[in-house]
């Protein structure tokens, strides 16, 4: 059996920044991640980020990742890498495999910071190969230099399908449309004006209605949705495309708080069953925390500023002296707060009124 102090699952922008902050402070961390590298989401986003100089505006996300990864080199963090937390039981023991290795760990504190899976969608040949994830496109373009094909549909227009519709016509990909079921795009305008530019229609109220090829993706048809999202006979287009990338939403990766028996309500603002929690990101169950996407879906800036508060409550609830606690805490509150303004903020906020519980 090891011990630690504080065990963060997940090595993402949430996880490193929890992990770094509870350190800082003196705890003894261990962060497990199921891969070989640090740095999760952001080993994929090349491009620069939004907010302010505290959320590392104006850096790309890859350059982001060395930076956490450089910080947590400065304490004494025990990281274990390609390692699969199988459980978290009621004694509050975490069993790991790493490396085909059985591992028993007893923390003091856990942040969960699992992050998200995709969803997907239902359609004819939607099994072919050349049906992608988004994170897959990216996963195969940022870090193994792969094109994943010559002409691309993209289903889906938030922020991630706009986005790996531009990265994509920067690798030389050709980006044939992008569609969306719903009636106005999801994403960030200033992503959207830029594959604009590069002359790739948008096309809102559209859904792909079935794949073609016998071996792998030759082709798609889609079609536009009336008010009732049904589909309209006779507005169909085909098109010649070799793949087809699928960007419908995440969903919060919540398996070990299910598991542990936290209180979870299913909120659709937050891409679904989400934990309950109070102001600190602890959960219903004592001393487990959460932080990015498995606490609600939201962008990487969100992500590393909720990790942040979960280390720096996880450390000062085993007791260690942190100088004006409540100063840090009440800045990083307001930091989310700001990170939440505007329309898509105002969807989130609604979501998390829905979750929060009273600190006692």
């Amino acid at each position: 059996m090891k011990y630690t102090e504080i065990a963060v699952v997940g090595g993402g922008p949430a996880g490193l920044s929890a992990a770094i902050t509870a350190a800082k402070y003196g705890a003894k961390v261990t962060v497990i991640e199921r891969n070989n590298n640090l740095g999760g989401q952001l080993k994929k986003q090349t491009h620069k980020f939004f907010g302010s100089q505290n959320q590392y505006a104006s850096i790309r996300g890859i350059e982001i990742a060395d930076i956490l990864e450089s910080q947590l080199k400065e304490y004494n963090v025990e990281v274990l890498n390609g390692a699969t937390v199988l459980g978290l039981y009621e004694d509050g023991v975490l069993t790991i495999d790493k490396k085909d290795k059985y591992i028993k760990l007893k923390p003091d504190r856990i942040v969960v910071a699992t992050g998200a899976y995709e969803k997907f969608l239902s359609f004819p040949n939607n099994d072919l190969p050349g049906v992608y994830g988004a994170g897959a496109v990216q996963t195969l373009m940022n870090q193994y230099g792969v094109k994943p094909g010559k002409d691309v549909l993209m289903v889906g227009a938030g922020n991630i399908g706009l986005i790996v519709s531009y990265q994509l016509m920067q690798a030389g990909v050709n980006v044939k449309a992008v569609i969306d079921a719903a009636p106005r795009i999801g994403g960030y305008l200033v992503h959207a004006s830029k594959i604009r530019r590069l002359g790739i229609p948008i096309l809102t109220s559209y859904t792909i209605k079935e794949a073609h090829g016998k071996d792998w993706v030759e082709g798609a048809t889609i079609c536009q949705l009336d008010e009732n999202w049904q589909m309209i006979s006779g507005t169909e287009i085909d098109m010649d495309v070799d793949t087809i990338c699928i960007s419908v939403g995440l969903s919060p990766l919540a398996d070990l708080l299910w598991q542990i028996g936290c209180e979870m309500k299913y909120i659709p603002e937050l891409g679904g069953h989400v934990p309950v929690r109070d102001e600190n990101l602890e959960t219903s169950k004592e001393g487990i925390y959460i932080a990015g996407d498995v606490a609600g879906i939201e962008e990487a800036s969100s992500a590393m500023v909720e990790g942040r508060l979960a280390g720096l409550c996880a450390s000062n609830s085993l007791g260690y002296s942190i100088k004006d606690f409540e100063k840090e805490r009440r800045d990083l509150l307001e930091q989310l707060n700001s990170l939440r303004s505007g329309p898509v903020g105002e969807k989130i906020l609604k979501g998390l009124e829905r979750v929060s519980k009273v600190i006692a």
